[in-house]
Order: C-alpha cells, then structure tokens, then sequence
C-alpha cells in the first residue's frame, strides 16, 4: 500500500510539473514576446512583432511574376547575326509588373495632376507640367499624314485606353516617382494612418505627400500640418486624447516600414526582370528553359492562333510587311494599324499583355553590348547610381522647396524639372558608405567593368603617355551642347565632328519587345535595342514593376517556426 501511495504522489507530481510546462511553453509562444528574450516586444518597438510575417499587397495595376532563372539573351532565329545578346543564365528575384502598359488614360491623370499642384502660370513652375507633357510631334513624317494623331492621340477619349508614346526613358521614371507617391498616400490613408479625404485636401506645392520624406520624417508630411498626419497605437488604434484634452505622444505612432503597409516604389523594370516576364516559360513546360528554346511569350513558332475558337488570328500587333501593319481589311488581319487598346490580345502565362507588339517598352538599364553575367548573374542590372539624404546644416533632412527646384535642360533642349517640392535632396554617397565594402566602391557604378579607364584599350597599368589616351572615353560618342547665353536665350551646338564612331554613351537606354512599326523578328523576348534616355518616339511607351519584399512564391506555405 505504501508503495502505491508513493507512485500515486510521482504521478500527481508529474502532472504539475507537465500543466506548468505547457502553460510556460503557451506564454512563451505569445504573438507579443520575443522569440529572442522572451520580452513584450511590442511595448517596446511598436508594431514590428505583432506584424511579422505580414505579406505585401499588389499595388494598383499590378501582377505578381514569381522569379525563377531562364536563359537571357537571342536564342532563335539571329538573320542579323548580332552579338550583343549572347545567351547567360541569370536568375531573377519575383517582383510585381503592370498588367498592361500605361495608358494615355493614367499618364493624362499624373499631367492633371501636376497642372493643378505646379500651376504653369507661375514662374517657379512653368517649365512643370512642360517637361513632363508627352511629345506629341513623334506622329509626324515627312511623307505621310498623321496629324490627326499629332492632335487626338494623347488626349481624345477614342484613345483612353491606349498605350502612351512619345514619352521619353527620363519622364517615366518621373511618371513611376509620382505614382509611387499617390498608391502609398491612400494607402496610408485607407489604414488610418493619414486624414480621410488628405490626399485631396488643399494639395498644393507647399504641402505635398512623399514617400521617403514621411519614412524618414512623417511630422514634416503635408508641410507639417498634423491635422492630417494622424498617429495610432501599437495596437492598431490612434491614441485617445486624455481629459485635458491632450493626445498622449506615444512611440512608434506613425507608419514604418515594420508597419507593413508601405509599399515598395514603383519603378520601370530591368532588362532580366522584362524579358523574363515576356518570355514566361512558367508556363511552358515543353521547352528546356535552360536552353532557352522559346521564341515569342506564346507558345508556337507562328504568330497566328492554332486553337479552334480563333484560328488564324494575330497574337499581337505588329508590321506583317511592307505597307502591311495590320492586313487585308475586314479579313484576318490584327485589328490595328497603329497601336491598339490594351488588352486586344491574349495575356502571356503570367499574365501579362502586350509583351510582344502594340509599343515597344523603356527599361531601367544603360545600354552595353554584353551582359556581364561574369560580374552577377543574379538580378542583372547596369545603371546603378547610389544616393544618400542630404542633411543640412542644421542637421536636419534637406527638403526640396519650390525656391530651390532643380531643372535640367536635356539634349535636345527640353527643359525638365529634377526634383519636386515635398522630395528629400540627394547627393552621392560618399567615403562614408563604400570604405573597406568589398561590394561597391563608388557612387555611380554605370560604367563598371565597362567604359571606364581599366575597360579601356589605351590603359596600360601606369604608362604616363599611354594614360593620357586613357582619358579618352570608351565611347566616341556625339557631345551635343546646350548653353544660356547672357539674355538668357538658348543657344543649341551640334556635334557635327566626323570622328565619332558610335551612339552609345551613358545616356542610351535599352528598350525591348517589338511595336506596332517592327516585323515579327523584333518580338522575341531576347531582342535588345537602344535610344537616347532624352528622346522619344511613336513606338516606344513603358510599363512599371515593384519589386517583391518577402518569400518567392505567393501560395506556396512558409514552412512552420
């Protein structure tokens, strides 16, 4: 009996020691402690613990691409024989890309936008709206009539919903700065973080909404009004005023990057993210994506629907042939003779449209004849110029104001406006950034591995003779100049010299993907050509992407903590 007793007691004792454990394992698992100290991290630092794993949101317009690694470069019919897209395997991070591309419909958006924050009748502002405004002139043709696009195409209804040209490499990345700030402004506002209606309050030069300037510094956002830059707890509510009336200053009551609700920056696509997305071997299974077999974003060498319910009809809009750029009318033809609506034809296996035909599209890159896979197979990307805040002298961050706006005059004579009130000043980063990293050394890394001294055939390692060749650049490209002569005229030199070999410099982007003007050989997904960053065309319009914060795949389950 006694023995019994004392087994009866080691199991009682067993069962305390077990519900003691659970009930420490189950409060150490708290969503609010730390899994590092065991500590209430969200009375310590804000949001960071309660929003962890929180996934992003597709911004507006957006698609997402899972990325994956795919064959880079011309791998099908070469008739040019050009050796500028040899084939390297790269692999490419997921990231997000506009459905279509952008439209007259939304571009006119931004350009009404600007008119009312940066009224042209102001002198601070005039050159605004100006710069930003599509070329219109890229309809006309010395042999041919088009004037009824020179006057419709950007602004009549007819044409809403069809792709924007005449829009140069330099005005859509400005395009892509404004949108990024307007998707976070609302979204800022629908999570409670910013005023209802702020985005349309009194929106002025002087009290504008940027992305940056709120992450770094959210009092100074709408020109310091904090009526419409509201806080929130910790816990998803905005604190409550107390009876004196007094809303109590909490830490971490603005919107942080660790809120979650941020989203990343709109921005054009690299030329790997782009072609990757054309070519969409995600759903192609019956080609060897490690050698690159495809030859347009469908499947098929033919440009023309095998499938019964469309046989015979174009897949995208291209030049079928001389004088040919949309068919016989009424009979099998591709619906347009210039571009066409998106959408008019059927998405790749991402879900993309137009990514072969309708407008060629700018791409963030600096043109090079060779991808330097030897350099980074991963993310490939030429063009990178690194910038930090500028911090006054008062040690506070510079914000740009409407007496210090900066504008560039552009080759061509078109003036355009740098920076935008409400925006952080930037400058390069410096000694402080890149000593002793191993991984840049320098603020603009355009020309590394390729047009700059060391790249060059005239260096030498240390010949003082042969280094002063090493001057020259890697590029003999033209230098056309503009000046302002003392009343403030314009005065425009062209290079006329008859020593120039070649167009490519700093300032040439690339562009991909084949237009309503090119034959069916320039919508291979590989196909790469250039143009000046400054000029435009009625061929060439754009697309923006966002980069994917978080795990690679969307419906694929994270594996347990």
């Amino acid at each position: 009996m006694k023995v019994n007793k004392i087994v009866v007691l080691q199991l009682m004792m067993s069962m305390v020691l077990m519900l003691g454990t659970a009930s420490c394992s189950k409060k150490s698992s708290s969503s609010h402690a730390s899994r590092a100290t065991g500590w209430d991290v969200d009375s310590q630092n804000g949001t960071s613990a309660r929003n962890a794993g929180k996934k992003q949101q597709a911004g507006p317009g957006l698609v997402f691409v899972e990325g994956g690694t795919f064959t880079m470069g011309k791998v099908q019919d070469d008739v040019m024989h050009d050796w500028n897209n040899t084939p390297t395997q790269q692999h490419v991070q997921s990231f997000y890309m506009d459905e279509t591309e952008v439209t007259n419909g939304m571009y006119l958006e931004y350009l009404e936008w600007l008119k009312k924050v940066f009224p042209p009748t102001e002198e601070n502002y005039k050159n605004i709206y100006e710069g930003a405004s599509p070329d219109t002139l890229v309809w006309r043709n010395r042999l041919g009539y088009n004037e009824t696009m020179t006057n419709n195409y950007l602004r009549h209804p007819s044409y809403a919903n069809y792709p924007v040209v005449g829009v140069n490499w330099i005005q859509a990345v400005e395009f892509s700065k404004w949108r990024t700030d307007r998707v976070n402004e609302a979204v800022l506002e629908k999570n409670g973080y910013l005023k209802k209606g702020a985005k349309t309050t009194d929106v002025s030069a002087e009290s504008l909404f940027n992305t940056e300037a709120y992450v770094a510094s959210p009092s100074t956002t709408y020109g310091g009004n904090e009526e419409l830059v509201l806080k929130k707890n910790p816990n998803g509510r905005r604190p409550m005023a107390g009876k004196d009336g007094v809303v109590p200053d909490e830490k971490n009551v603005y919107a942080q990057r660790s809120s979650g609700v941020i989203l990343p920056e709109y921005r054009l696509p690299t030329e790997a993210e782009w072609e990757y997305a054309a070519a969409a071997d995600v759903g192609q299974r019956e080609y060897n994506i490690y050698k690159g077999q495809k030859k347009y974003p469908w499947s098929g060498d033919y440009t023309r629907s095998a499938k019964r319910k469309n046989k015979g009809d174009q897949l995208a809009n291209f030049k079928q042939g001389n004088g040919d750029y949309g068919g016989i009318a009424g009979w099998s033809d591709d619906g347009a003779d210039i571009t066409n609506q998106v959408k008019s034809y059927a998405a790749n296996d991402f879900g993309l449209y137009d990514m072969a035909g309708n407008v060629a599209e700018w791409v963030a890159d600096v043109y090079r004849p060779i991808i330097d896979n030897e350099a980074n197979d991963f993310n490939y990307y030429r063009g990178n110029q690194y910038a930090k805040n500028k911090i006054g002298k008062d040690g506070k961050l510079e914000i740009i104001t409407k007496e210090n706006i900066k504008y560039d005059t552009l080759s061509n004579g078109k003036v355009v406006a740098r920076n935008l009130p409400g925006e952080i000043a930037q400058v390069p980063v410096d000694e402080n950034e890149t000593y002793l990293r191993t991984n840049f050394s320098t603020s603009d890394n355009v020309n590394y591995r390729d047009g700059d001294k060391q790249s060059s055939k005239y260096f030498d390692f240390g010949d003082s003779e042969a280094g002063a060749k090493a001057d020259q650049n890697m590029y003999n490209s033209p230098k056309h100049n503009i000046t302002t002569d003392s009343l403030g005229k314009m005065v425009r030199k062209y290079d006329n010299s008859s020593k120039r070999t070649t167009l490519i410099d700093d300032k040439v982007r690339v562009y991909k993907g084949g237009s309503w003007r090119d034959r069916a050989y320039w919508l291979d997904p590989a196909q790469r050509r250039y143009f000046p960053q400054d000029m435009a065309t009625d061929y060439i319009g754009f697309r923006c992407a966002m980069s994917r914060v978080g795990s690679k795949a969307e419906r694929r389950k994270s594996p347990r903590n």
